[in-house]
């Protein structure tokens, strides 16, 4: 336990000290201080995972579904520079709107002071900065992992290594399409980040419910990630604790569709010359148009799944 968990008053003095460099919302600081359950929620998936109007809706409907679970949410973004935990409406609208807001990493979180412009964070920068402000549990669609071809590339997601250190409980539906899953969990496994199944003995596959790989450890209550999460912090373990938790059944991809869909946006990436952070973008809206817009309402159908997922297990760790 650090300094700032056993004293709030510290914390609001370190948060103070801090507020030219980032913000936590007066909502969220209330809530984390009195002890009240808490999810965080990155901004990428709404300002680069989603199209306009889509993507404001979603996000505000996923801070309704933790509400409404009586937990309050933590939408975390820069905004005019500053890293954000605790959006309000009007900002979301303002980063959901935003032509080509930049995405923002762990690593991009200091220029936010310097050039004071919006982003949207990604898994990395969201989870260190809801680890920052004291939350417990986040809530995302997918996570960044290893790409093919890594082994010449060394294309490998910021997100594996920040999870490696950041001690928080992260529900997701597996690592994002197109990436190496196999790959993923052997780099995960080496990190010692544990990752367990939630009512499930396989490896979620994003907009499929099995990516046909096996996990070695399951869990079926909030009451038992809870139980595991706090098992983690008395050893002293620094990782994040990966809740793996599949796409709703009627709202999966077909294999079938989905493989064609991921052939056609792998030899566009190619042509194209797609690289970096602008491959996740491209490729969900050419997945939407190979799909006829299927694998849009999947991501939105298993992100709203994880998000109230996420808002039993926070209630359960504040219990």
């Amino acid at each position: 336990m650090t300094v700032t968990d056993r004293c709030p008053f510290y914390r609001e003095v370190v948060w103070s000290n801090m507020a030219p460099y980032w913000h936590v919302s007066l909502r969220v600081s209330q809530a984390i201080a009195s002890g009240l359950p808490v999810v965080a929620l990155e901004s990428s998936i709404f300002t680069q995972g989603l199209p306009v109007p889509r993507n404001l809706e979603v996000a505000l409907e996923a801070e309704r579904i933790i509400r409404a679970a009586g937990v309050e949410p933590a939408t975390v973004g820069v905004y005019h520079g500053r890293p954000t935990i605790g959006l309000d409406e009007a900002q979301i609208d303002e980063l959901a709107y935003e032509p080509g807001i930049l995405k923002a990493s762990d690593r991009d979180l200091p220029f936010g002071a310097i050039n004071k412009r919006n982003a949207g964070t990604t898994v990395a920068a969201t989870a260190h900065l809801a680890h920052l402000a004291g939350i417990k549990v986040f809530a995302t669609g997918g996570l960044g992992g290893v790409h093919y071809g890594a082994d010449h590339t060394f294309d490998e997601s910021a997100d594996l290594s920040t999870l490696a250190q950041t001690p928080l409980v992260v529900v997701s539906s597996g690592v994002k399409t197109m990436l190496d899953v196999r790959a993923t969990l052997e780099r995960l496994e080496t990190l010692s980040v544990p990752i367990v199944g939630y009512g499930t003995d396989c490896y979620p596959g994003f907009y499929a419910t099995d990516s046909g790989r096996k996990l070695r450890h399951r869990v079926d209550t909030p009451a038992h990630v809870a139980a595991l999460y706090n098992a983690q912090r008395a050893l002293d373990m620094k990782s994040a604790l990966l809740v793996a938790n599949q796409i709703p059944t009627a709202n999966k991809v077909m294999p079938d569709v989905l493989e064609g869909a991921i052939a056609a946006a792998q030899q566009a990436i190619a042509e194209n010359n797609i690289e970096g952070p602008d491959v996740t973008p491209y490729l969900i809206e050419h997945l939407r148009q190979g799909t006829n817009g299927v694998s849009l309402e999947a991501n939105i159908a298993l992100y709203l799944n994880n998000v109230r997922v996420a808002a039993l297990i926070a209630k359960e760790l504040a219990g």
